[in-house]
């Protein structure tokens, strides 16, 4: 695939296999959104990037002096030393040329030759307990990984995205949609379990029974939990006193929380987003927001706080199960990390997907792309800061969209998914940073590869360790032939579940919303499944629930997840993309409570028959037809590819 100075490509085949070329109005309109000279033939020379694996030096021809990435230096005069640690280093020639980023990186992630688990994967903000205040916690994420450890054999958990929203109503609902990627979101917080609670004592019970009064609701209403959340954590700041462990978090944390907890507050104290402030607060180095960052020396400090209290109750959740978080693919343009890297970000054009035979329009996604040649110049340090943040108390990350650490589809502001181009990024480099990383945490990584994929970025995903995903939805051949390197699943968050596909309940929601989903496609996977199965064609949803996670298990797949809808014969979709916003995606709570769940037959069932599934060590790879489209962050749907 050939791509131009700046990575924009020259076409590319879509999902009929034609040719769609790049005309020379995309290519200015993206040029522009890079805030490129018109002129320029390139872009401007910068810090250059090299990626080494143990044993590999870089040869050089000038006197040249190397910073380790702990600070030692290291002298210069033909090569860089081959033991060099694995990590970050920076290179600097005595005569002043532009310095080159060193990355010492493993050649593939973590992974475990052992590993073989199952677990659920849970959107967090529907799991509701007794007492929760209104949409799942840490807490219960906790009580989830105990008993589905304890009482069913489970070794994983995979999670939605748990990343900041901006503070203030409304409140973002989608998880694949943050303020911020690197901090987390304070309504997962249990405010019981938070230091000096007991000083509060009756205008807590007061929020808490209000707060758990929002378990009657239908849906999840996060406007009304962030206010009692906020209200309760205001009333406990002034109680809180000196703490070494807060202090050295927040030592640790360094510049980047600082920064955070300063746009919290001058987003509480402006409103709305970024974009919309004074000039004088739009960029976090400007003097006038070091001004406010002192003058609201304690507001900054509460929000730090918050997020201390975030990250021990998450720690505490991870102590049973291999925790695996979600990785959304971009940032909500108007908060916390668009903020903080405006100037590395095309904030004039959107990420999406080219029309299809499916969605005749193409999709925009909304999400702001990183200009290829400024995030390179700056070492990458967002995905690295990113990254690190999403594997602490983790065990593994799921790379939402993962085609995008090759190109990703950019759509300059007002012309739509059909003024859109392909734009490619240094897949080698990121993909050390990502293998850098796992190595760093221990953590297994998964790449979300149900778009588009050109096959040899497919083969260079396995070759560097990231499992692929594997679902009964789309794969044409059975559960027992998927690959060993994959995490295998019925469906995810924005595709049917079993009910829903069953009972047909799925395709009359979109069609009733005006969605035009594709019938065809929605039949043949029901009849594939139902002779996979081997069930009648009325059979009972309990019946076939039951059948397909039997059919799951023989999966030899080194990862496989179930989901709480599901094993609760839930018809609605978690996401259903598309829809408006009075469908109530990301708000639908799961039927039952926490308790409910942990005493009800179907999940019980399910959890025993995954967890007696046959070892996949010693098994045939088996070769499958992959079946997959991407819809939208954190979504798919059907395509032949």
């Amino acid at each position: 695939m050939t791509s131009d100075a700046w990575g924009i490509e020259a076409g590319f085949e879509d999902a009929l296999g034609v040719w769609r070329e790049t005309d020379a109005d995309t290519r200015r309109a993206i040029r522009a959104a890079m805030g490129a000279d018109p002129r320029a033939m390139a872009p401007p020379p910068g810090a250059r990037v090299r990626v080494l694996r143990p044993g590999e030096a870089i040869r050089v021809s000038h006197p040249s002096e190397l910073v380790l990435e702990d600070g030692t230096i290291l002298p210069v005069t033909a090569a860089t030393p081959p033991d060099l640690p694995l990590g970050y280093h920076r290179m600097s020639r005595l005569d002043g040329a532009a310095p080159v980023h060193v990355i010492m990186a493993p050649p593939r992630c973590h992974l475990p030759p052992d590993l073989q688990a199952w677990g659920w994967a849970v959107q967090l903000y529907g799991l509701r307990s007794a007492t929760s205040w209104g949409m799942g916690d840490l807490a219960d994420l906790r009580e989830l990984a105990r008993w589905s450890a304890d009482a069913l054999g489970a070794g994983v958990l995979v999670v939605n995205p748990l990343g900041a929203a901006t503070p203030g109503v409304p409140q973002q609902p989608s998880p694949y949609f943050p303020s911020s990627r690197r901090y987390r979101n304070p309504l997962y917080l249990r405010v019981e379990e938070v230091p000096g609670v007991e000083a509060v004592g009756s205008d807590l019970d007061r929020l808490a029974a209000t707060g758990r009064a929002l378990n009657r609701e239908a849906r999840i209403n996060r406007d009304a939990v962030f206010r009692l959340k906020m209200d309760a954590l205001e009333r406990l700041w002034p109680r809180f006193s000196a703490d070494p462990d807060f202090d050295r978090y927040v030592a640790q944390q360094g510049p980047a929380l600082a920064e955070f907890a300063t746009f919290c507050a001058l987003a509480e104290h402006h409103g709305g987003g970024w974009r919309a402030w004074p000039a004088e607060h739009r960029h976090p180095r400007a003097a006038a927001v070091r001004r406010f960052s002192t003058e609201h020396a304690g507001r900054v400090r509460f929000h730090q706080w918050i997020q201390w209290l975030l990250d021990g109750q998450l720690a505490r959740s991870t102590n049973d199960v291999r925790l695996i978080q979600d990785l959304p693919i971009g940032i909500d343009p108007d908060g916390a990390d668009a903020w903080a890297w405006q100037d590395l970000l095309a904030l004039d054009a959107t990420v999406g997907a080219p029309p299809d035979e499916y969605n005749t329009r193409g999709q925009d996604w909304g999400l702001p792309p990183f200009i290829p040649h400024k995030l390179r110049a700056e070492g990458y340090a967002p995905l690295v800061q990113t990254l690190r943040a999403m594997l602490r108390h983790s065990g593994g990350l799921r790379i939402d969209h993962v085609m995008g650490l090759f190109r990703l589809f950019w759509i300059p502001a007002g012309r739509g998914p059909r003024g859109g181009a392909f734009v490619r990024y240094e897949a080698r480099e990121l993909l050390a940073i990502v293998a850098l990383e796992s190595h760093r945490a221990r953590a297994i990584i998964v790449g979300e590869d149900l778009g588009t994929v050109e096959p040899r970025a497919r083969r260079e995903l396995a070759r560097r360790g990231i499992l692929s995903c594997r679902l009964v939805w789309f794969e044409a051949n059975r559960p027992a032939r998927y690959p060993l390197r994959s995490l295998a699943a019925v469906t995810t968050h924005d595709l049917p579940t079993i009910a829903g596909m069953w009972s047909g309940s799925d395709l009359r929601t979109q069609y009733a919303l005006g969605l035009a989903p594709d019938e065809a496609s929605t039949r043949a996977i029901r009849g594939r499944l139902q002779a996979m199965t081997a069930v009648a064609p009325d059979a009972d949803r309990t019946e076939v629930v039951l059948r397909t996670h039997d059919l799951l298990a023989t999966a030899r797949s080194m990862l496989i997840t179930a989901t709480l809808e599901d094993a609760l014969g839930v018809e609605e979709r978690p996401n259903l993309p598309g829809a408006s916003s009075d469908h109530a995606n990301w708000c639908r709570p799961l039927p039952k409570l926490l308790e409910e769940i942990e005493a009800d037959k179907l999940p019980l069932a399910i959890g025993r028959t995954l967890a007696r599934r046959a070892p996949a060590r010693g098994r045939r790879r088996g070769r499958g037809i992959r079946v997959v489209k991407k819809a939208a962050p954190g979504d798919s749907a059907s395509q032949t590819s």
